[in-house]
């Protein structure tokens, strides 16, 4: 039986079109995608990410055990700052990629994918030391996502502006939003600035409507999985099960800035990671007639090299984009090579990741 976030009559009312996903029944779009994802690029969007999951980790040696744990350092992390980590087999290959919340120094809130959680929570459990606690808090939070170059204006009619956390990866852990208690987060999946708002499940459906209201003359929209997915494609960020997977490393997916080989911890995967990697991702520009999805054979002089893990028509850049994965070698920016599209070969060039990168 699917669940349904605290968001879920909002969905309705909004005329969200329901999907499953990670068990969950979220709104794949309301309006229409494209619509939703150019509000994100030139105004705001409000979505629904309360199907992400939350640990708690606790003790005197909670950060000695997410050194242990994680590819990236937790070591040196200043209260009130957030990173990004992968998360490891012993094989190399990627059980999760998550965020870090360090609230002390014997405090961190973990972020996981919503498909993860159970497989995240037994497997940190499995390598956490003495001194550590972890506990599932997934079911006391829900979480809102306001993106976009509007996004602090918005954020601002609701919230004293010292509550609004001014560098990104930051964040503001007790805030008042609308009357309502929030942890205020400056992060998002999007490619645009914006916030993530962790609050009690019961105060999800205000919090949603004052933000709809405070947004009304900024063109904020409602935006489903849909937008969220082209979003995140179009800024060239990884997407769990499509270019992280328990076969794919972090070392292939290019997040060299999120492992760190030097630290003095051994973590699981530090040995295989080690090792030469057998692929690179690459960003693709179709440049021939067709879209490029997800499982497309890619082709150089007429060689198999690899596969694409996401793709779609990119709305914001007007044209298709794709993720692949090929085997380890070099190929400049400009390469052209081929993707199988349903039994045809259609042209694409190796263009730069991310394939959108906002104004600064």
């Amino acid at each position: 039986m699917e669940l349904k976030t605290p968001l879920y009559p909002r969905h309705l009312s909004a005329g969200g079109k329901m999907v499953t996903f990670a068990g969950y029944l979220l709104p794949v779009q309301y309006t229409s995608i494209i619509a939703e994802h150019q509000a994100v690029r030139t105004a705001a969007g409000l979505f629904d990410v309360s199907h992400m999951g939350e640990f708690l980790i606790e003790g005197p040696s909670a950060q000695e055990a997410l050194d242990r744990i994680l590819t990236n350092t937790v070591a040196g992390l200043a209260d009130g700052r957030i990173r990004y980590s992968p998360m490891c087999y012993p094989s190399g290959g990627t059980v999760d990629d998550l965020l870090v919340y360090r609230l002390s120094s014997q405090r961190f809130l973990l972020v996981v994918n919503a498909a993860c959680r159970e497989k995240d929570f037994q497997h940190m459990r499995e390598y956490l030391v003495d001194g550590a606690t972890l506990t599932d808090v997934s079911d006391h939070y829900a979480q809102l996502a306001l993106q976009g170059p509007a996004s602090v204006e918005i954020l601002s009619k609701l919230t004293e502006r010292q509550n609004i956390p001014s560098r990104y990866y930051s964040f503001t852990e007790k805030a008042l939003v609308a009357g309502k208690n929030c942890l205020i987060s400056r992060t998002g999946y999007t490619g645009e600035d914006g916030f993530e708002l962790y609050c009690a499940p019961e105060d999800a459906c205000h919090l949603w409507d004052a933000i709809m209201e405070a947004g009304q003359d900024f063109g904020l929209l409602p935006c489903g999985l849909g937008a969220r997915d082209t979003l995140r494609l179009e800024a060239g960020m990884p997407l769990y099960g499509h270019e992280l997977s328990s076969s794919i490393s972090p070392l292939e997916c290019g997040l060299h800035f999120a492992v760190k080989l030097d630290k003095e911890q051994d973590f699981p995967g530090k040995a295989a990671l080690l090792q030469p990697q057998k692929r690179v991702r690459v960003g693709l520009k179709v440049t021939g007639r067709g879209i490029a999805r997800e499982n497309c054979e890619v082709y150089l002089n007429g060689e198999k090299v690899g596969f694409t893990t996401s793709g779609t028509h990119a709305p914001y850049l007007g044209y298709p984009i794709a993720m692949a994965y090929l085997k380890n070698g070099d190929y400049p920016i400009g390469t052209v090579v081929e993707v199988d599209v349903r039994g045809r070969r259609v042209e694409a060039e190796i263009t730069p990741l991310p394939f959108y990168r906002k104004a600064q």
